[in-house]
């Protein structure tokens, strides 16, 4: 008979918790956002094919604090998934992968997509584009 081998445990229960695998999980999860924003935004292509009371109605909704809310976290999945994926194209092509560098393209792209996300709403808010 073979000797048992013992098997390492989940990481998540056996490695100290880190930004790197929070961030890798945070990506995973705007990509799922990503697929309902997708369906915001069919939702608002066919108001716009369907006449004024369909946009009207998409319009009031969007418009609404949950409506901008949505809107809000839709802007940031996009941005973070962005950055989460330039920091995964940088790993691929061999690089940031020491434990400074690593730390570092993690937090950039954290700080990254919160400040970029800030910045487009305030811009939006200046040029008068979601009063």
């Amino acid at each position: 008979m073979a000797p048992q081998i013992e098997r390492p445990l989940s990481p998540f229960m056996t490695y100290r918790w880190t930004l790197t695998m929070a961030m890798s999980i945070g990506h995973r999860v705007t990509g799922i956002a990503l697929y309902a924003g997708t369906l915001l935004l069919v939702w608002w292509l066919l108001a716009a094919a369907s006449g004024p009371p369909a946009y009207a109605t998409f319009q009031g909704f969007i418009g609404s604090w949950f409506g901008r809310l949505i809107l809000f976290g839709y802007t940031f999945a996009l941005i973070h998934h962005l950055l989460g994926g330039a920091r995964h194209f940088i790993w691929d092509l061999g690089y940031g992968f020491g434990p400074n560098e690593r730390e570092w393209l993690t937090r950039a792209a954290l700080i990254g997509s919160i400040s970029v996300t800030v910045i487009l709403w305030i811009i939006a808010f200046a040029a008068g584009g979601l009063r």
